[in-house]
């Protein structure tokens, strides 16, 4: 049976983690031949799956697969970073650059130099870091804070997340060059529902850790038992087994596990519900990316953006346009003068479409609704 554990499994502390990981089902392993075949190069990695896959086993197998075995492994757990010091974590810090920072300290990037760097939760990163972060990859340096002198690294990136980055992307919560920069090569780890070959032999793995553990080596599983661990959706995934074997090995009598020594969890096998981001979020996301850029003549170019929008949007009515934005037309006319939207020795007459009623109430409009006056005949 191929079997992935941590090295030190037996003195973890009990559930923290997937600590193991099996291929019998088809589909794990086709996930372990795809492996194989990526974990020799070089190219960054992002590992995609629900909470309680073994996403972290994966990246040591990759780590173990390559020709970096030798050199260190770092797991970072970025959800557990806070946005104050994750810059001084990932890259470190020099004397006296902050508050508290009595001594220089390397970040994670130079401790995993010569190995694996394996970033979990990739996606709770802020997005100031999410820039900094691709600038190491590009450029295969860190610079840490405080200083302003890179220092050369090699390492190679193996990512994790169980949420979706195309929608964190879509969302603006994370930078789309940043996402294809990671997912050089995917490696989508399917949840333990949907591989229910590997649910027994992992079942059989945990029994024979906690009946040894706790002086019952002969305890086994009835028929009964066998096909309820098949029928369970494992919300939990390969934690949540765990945990369920450690609990009925606790329990039984006899050496026998019966269904009703598990105690196995309602709850239901779907995605949380995604989180909404309202636009005034999504909005001063966009612009942090944009302020992260350096980008220069920024407020030109956000002002044109937002005259060019408005004139378009009140379908090139100067004071329709001026009314959303609640400033004056002759400001209308003139930003767009400048910004060569309206020609100065055009005088064209305003449109006199009926407005519709989304254009006769602009979202915080404080101004009283336009009305089309009667035509006297």
């Amino acid at each position: 049976m191929p079997l992935l554990t941590f090295p030190n499994h037996h003195q973890m502390a009990l559930s923290i983690r997937a600590t193991a990981l099996v291929f019998e089902d088809p589909k794990s392993n086709a996930l372990l031949q795809r492996i194989q075949l990526v974990a020799p190069s070089d190219a960054n990695i992002l590992i995609v799956g629900e909470t309680g896959t073994g996403k972290e086993l994966i990246a040591r197998h990759v780590h173990q697969l390559s020709h970096r075995r030798d050199g260190p492994f770092i797991a970072v757990n970025c959800g557990a970073l806070t946005d104050s010091l994750v810059e001084s974590e990932l890259f470190g810090h020099e004397k006296g650059s902050f508050t508290g920072a009595v001594n220089s300290k390397e970040g994670w990037f130079e401790a995993a130099n010569g190995g694996t760097l394996f970033l979990d939760e990739i996606g709770d990163l802020p997005l100031a870091t999410q820039v900094k972060l691709l600038r190491v990859l590009q450029e295969r340096e860190v610079v840490r804070v405080g200083s302003r002198r890179p220092i050369p690294i090699n390492v190679r990136l193996v990512a994790a997340t169980n949420v979706h980055l195309e929608q964190a992307v879509a969302a603006a919560r994370f930078r789309e060059d940043l996402y294809f920069r990671l997912s050089v090569a995917v490696l989508q780890l399917p949840a333990l529902r949907n591989r229910p070959g590997d649910i027994l032999p992992l079942a059989s793995h945990f029994l024979n850790i906690y009946g040894n553990k706790l002086g019952s080596p002969a305890v086994r599983l009835s028929p009964n038992t066998e096909t309820a661990l098949l029928a369970h959706p494992w919300p939990g995934n390969i934690r949540e087994l765990e945990n369920v074997i450690h609990h009925a090995v606790l329990v039984c009598q006899d050496n026998l596990i019966q269904p009703g020594h598990l105690h196995l969890s309602r709850m239901e096998s779907r995605p949380g519900p995604a989180k909404t981001v309202s636009r005034e979020e999504a909005l001063e996301d966009a612009l942090i990316a944009l302020f992260d850029e350096d980008c220069p003549d920024l407020y030109a170019k956000l002002e044109h953006a937002i005259m060019r929008t408005a004139y378009k949007y009140c379908q090139n009515n100067q004071l329709q346009t001026a009314r959303l934005l609640g400033i004056s037309r002759n400001i209308v006319r003139a930003r767009l003068i400048h910004y060569g939207e309206l020609n100065p020795k055009t005088q064209t007459p305003e449109p006199k479409a009926a407005i519709s009623p989304r254009m006769a109430y602009p979202v915080g409009l404080t101004q009283s609704p336009v009305r089309a006056e009667p035509v006297e005949a």
